[in-house]
């Protein structure tokens, strides 16, 4: 006679098979997609794999005819070059300090366009604009508009302060030559606050308004509510926003090329890569520091998509 427990350990159920017409079903559904699916792998991965490949060996075309399997030589090589660990700093300052300005920017715009007034619409429009910017133009914009020392706004600006007190020899700093990284990253605050703004604002307006109604009513002030509810509530969309940032300013080339041409101090990540690629014509290090920078973008990403993920399931759970 069999025990209770040899009764209830049963096979596990196998599903059923699906039948002909269920599969041709599916691929229906799915042949739609297969020439986008194709066209995002010859795009994306393609290249990426001829990248890797190229990692893997010492490839210059100032030597032809030296070309050949170099093993992981390209990324010792990476790893102990002095220049790259250099732009591996400015990379990871201008990172933290683009994404730790844009936040604080975008989480106080967001409070004031939060609340409601007349033409709230129009200046959230208006404050989106800088990130629809191409970023090209728009580092353009801070270079020659707003930081030349001779016909720049900032310097103008200093120039009608300095003669409404009756000084006629205000300060004209070269603003790119003295401070060149903080140069860059203001320009690059410029850009992303709005989208830091966009996503803490969306943030505030799935806050639960009956519990912060009785939180005000029970006597709570503006920045008791603040600081024990709202920034709670917050927290995981400005993990978000700083994931997000952090994945886009890690490969930004185009604010340190036209603004600083990387010079000073301010050569990150990526145009350290082009240098190496355009300059030094050395394929085989190039690809490999590309790997390196791929390699940290997907780790980011990772972290990003599990906060996306359970944001999802917050939402789906209310």
């Amino acid at each position: 006679m069999t025990s209770v427990a040899e009764q209830t350990t049963a096979q596990p159920e196998t599903r059923p098979q699906p039948s002909a017409r269920e599969r041709s079903l599916r691929w229906a559904r799915r042949a739609p997609l297969m020439p986008a699916l194709i066209f995002m792998i010859v795009v994306t991965q393609l290249p990426f794999l001829a990248t890797l490949v190229i990692s893997f060996m010492d490839w210059n075309a100032y030597y032809p005819e030296e070309v050949g399997f170099a093993g992981v030589d390209n990324f010792k090589r990476v790893f102990t070059d002095v220049n790259m660990r250099d732009a591996v700093l400015t990379t990871i300052w201008l990172t933290a300090g683009v994404v730790l300005i844009s936040l604080i920017l975008g989480l106080g715009i967001a409070l004031l366009l939060d609340r409601k007034f007349r033409g709230r619409g129009v200046v959230r429009t208006l404050m989106i604009a800088p990130f629809l910017v191409v970023p090209v133009a728009a580092a353009l914009l801070w270079k020659h508009a707003l930081y030349n020392p001779e016909y720049g706004l900032f310097n103008g600006a200093i120039t009608w302060v300095w003669g409404l007190f009756g000084s006629d020899n205000p300060p004209q700093p070269d603003w790119i030559s003295n401070m060149p990284l903080w140069a860059v990253i203001f320009a690059l605050v410029w850009q992303w606050t709005p989208f830091m703004m966009l996503i803490l604002l969306a943030g505030l307006q799935g806050r639960p308004l009956d519990v912060v109604e009785a939180a005000r009513i029970d006597g709570a002030n503006g920045w008791q509510i603040f600081r024990s509810m709202t920034l709670p509530h917050l927290r995981q969309y400005l993990e978000l926003g700083a994931l997000l940032g952090s994945i886009y300013i890690v490969q930004n080339f185009d604010a340190v090329f036209t603004i600083t041409s990387g010079g000073l101090g301010t050569a990150n990540l990526p145009y350290t890569i082009y240098q190496i690629f355009y300059q030094a014509h050395d394929y085989g290090r190039a690809s490999a520091a590309a790997v390196i920078v791929v390699l940290g973008t997907i780790i980011i990403a990772t972290f990003a998509l599990r906060t996306v993920s359970s944001l999802f399931k917050q939402e789906a759970g209310r």
